[in-house]
């Protein structure tokens, strides 16, 4: 396969090789301030900061965190949602030559620990909200940990800073030793200008962590070059490659704990100019509140925040014309949801369709986008320039012919260094070829056709195997999701004596839809019309709702867990 094929037949306004800027995110972040001081950077429920502003908090950050002892290398722990702060201290970590251990704060207590001891992390930066869950395993916790501590509050207007500490609940007291937001910046005013610190792009500067629904989380290795590289690909591929686009807004609803959130909601359009809706909780009733009233030009989701949309009634007569780009990643799509999400976006006003990419946190975000104008049914896209895809046969580095299916491969600028202390993972997932290069083996199956679109069939270990049969739980899926009365489903494998597995479905009905014997008998009924038997659910379970991870994917492992220790009982 020639190395520009197959994305150039789309995209000939794209040169051959892309040009990947030799500097740090941060000195990205300072060229663009420079360019457009006045543009507004972050939107913050109601608060924007310039430009101009946010260089000057990155700065004082950066000072500060030099006056709390941080080294270059360093591993300092980012513990917030979406929020100025959290911002702040991403590119200040990276000003300074630091490591910025991005985590989630609603991880569990023990979760925490873990994040903190794998990155051999003394610092945590969090919000005073969650400093009780470090309370709860204080015993694990780093000797001399420093916990530096903000809100909300103090990301807010004057005003509504007053209304905020007014009404809301008083946090928690603890135990532990913490320092204030304000004090720690005030420490950073003693200090002088933080120096200049050239980092070498291919040196670790973001540990992101692993979804958890394959395992073990594993912390990620990524380098300023990782970014910088998914970001100007995923900007070439979304179809504004060399085009202007200082001012654009991005609804950054996707927590920036993670890739898609950190890479290409808040990064992607901070080197550009453009503007950061930050939301640091979703809700449909704040997804809602800011298509309306904020109009962004980009949103970008996963397909259960896709399908919440559709059930927002405050969008009901909503003109959604200013969408520019709707993309969707993080999990797959069924083509039953974006058939449903298409006709929403066009019902309401929209000219573009939502787009489906693939991608994984071992290559920080997506590396796979459908092309504009040119959908193919459940496919998750062509390969990003300078991205290469290859099918291989599963735990093998053997490549398959075209239309074959096995394990989907990586290779390109994005592909990250390696777990972080974890030799053994790393060499399992970063293999060498026998072309030489260092492929990715994303533990995923899937296929390519002979234009090079890629297919995405199921994550390996979560085939279905029933009577010696192969069942995927996405097919399965698309036939439920097929049907008018239902919403979402999650389907899994259940351990059987005589099959090894049975399939069993977990479906949420739409709103006013009675959950009763004859709903279970449409939708058997259903699947027999469009399933082969032995792909047929044995048992189907209502639920209001679905469990889900921190991103927002349905947590499939939960309720496989549950339900296969029952099996046992």
């Amino acid at each position: 396969m020639s190395e520009t094929y197959p994305w150039y037949a789309f995209y000939k306004d794209i040169p051959a090789r892309l040009t990947y800027p030799a500097e740090s995110m941060y000195e990205l972040l300072a060229k663009a301030a420079a360019k457009h001081p006045q543009a507004t950077a972050l939107e913050f429920m109601g608060r924007r900061t310039t430009y101009h502003q946010l260089l000057d908090a990155v700065e004082a950050t950066a000072r500060a965190l030099l006056a709390a002892g941080v080294s270059r290398g360093e591993a300092v722990t980012v513990c917030m949602p979406n929020c100025p702060q959290a911002v702040f201290l991403f590119y200040a970590i990276n000003r300074i030559g630091a490591v910025a251990n991005m985590v989630h704060p609603l991880s569990a207590p023990e979760e925490l620990a873990f994040y903190l001891k794998d990155a051999d992390s003394r610092r945590i930066f969090t919000l005073d909200l969650f400093v009780a869950k470090l309370d709860e395993v204080a015993e694990k916790l780093p000797d001399g940990l420093q916990i530096v501590v903000t809100s909300i509050g103090e990301a807010l207007s004057p005003l509504k800073r007053v209304g905020y500490f007014l009404t809301r609940k008083s946090p928690r007291k603890t135990a532990l030793d913490i320092i204030a937001w304000r004090d720690f910046l005030a420490a950073g005013r003693l200090t002088d200008a933080a120096p200049v610190v050239r980092r070498d792009t291919d040196e670790p500067a973001v540990i992101l962590y692993s979804g958890g629904t394959t395992g073990t989380n594993k912390g990620i290795l990524l380098t300023d070059r990782h970014f910088n590289a998914c970001a100007l690909q995923t900007l070439a591929m979304s179809g504004y490659y060399g085009k202007n686009i200082v001012g654009f807004k991005m609804l950054a609803v996707l927590p920036i704990f993670h890739g898609f959130g950190l890479c290409i909601c808040v990064h992607m359009m901070l080197m550009h100019g453009c503007c950061c809706l930050l939301v640091p909780q979703f809700s449909l009733k704040t997804y809602a509140h800011a298509l309306l009233k904020q109009q962004p030009d980009f949103i970008v989701g996963v397909p259960t925040l896709f399908e919440a949309l559709l059930r927002a009634d405050q969008l009901k007569n909503a003109d959604l014309s200013y969408l520019k780009g709707v993309f969707c990643g993080g999990d797959s799509l069924s083509v039953e949801l974006k058939r449903k999400v298409d006709d929403f976006l066009a019902a309401h006003g929209a000219t573009v369709p939502i787009r489906e990419g693939y991608g994984t946190t071992e290559c920080v975000t997506a590396s796979c986008l459908t092309p504009q104008g040119e959908y193919r049914q459940g496919s998750i896209g062509i390969p990003f320039p300078d991205t290469l895809y290859t099918i291989t046969k599963p735990d093998t580095t053997d490549p398959l012919a075209v239309g074959e299916e096995g394990e989907i491969c990586i290779s390109g600028p994005s592909v990250m260094l390696g777990y972080n202390h974890n030799p053994t993972e790393t060499a399992k997932t970063l293999r060498h070829h026998a072309d030489g290069r260092v492929w990715l083996h994303t533990g995923d199956l899937g296929v390519m056709d002979a234009d090079g679109f890629v297919y995405f069939r199921q994550r390996i270990k979560r085939l279905i195997v029933t009577s010696g049969y192969n069942v995927y739980p996405s097919q399965v899926e698309n036939v439920l999701d097929a049907h008018p009365d239902v919403a979402l489903s999650c389907v899994i494998g259940v351990k059987d004596a005589y099959k090894m597995h049975r399939v069993k479905a977990f479906v949420v009905l739409r709103a006013g839809v009675a959950a009763d014997e004859a709903m279970q008998t449409k939708l058997r009924a259903h699947c027999r019309r469009h399933l082969a038997r032995f792909a047929q659910p044995s048992e189907i379970e209502f639920r209001t709702e679905l469990p889900k991870t921190l991103v927002g994917k349905v947590a499939y492992r939960v309720l496989e867990e549950v339900e296969n220790e029952k099996a046992t009982e």
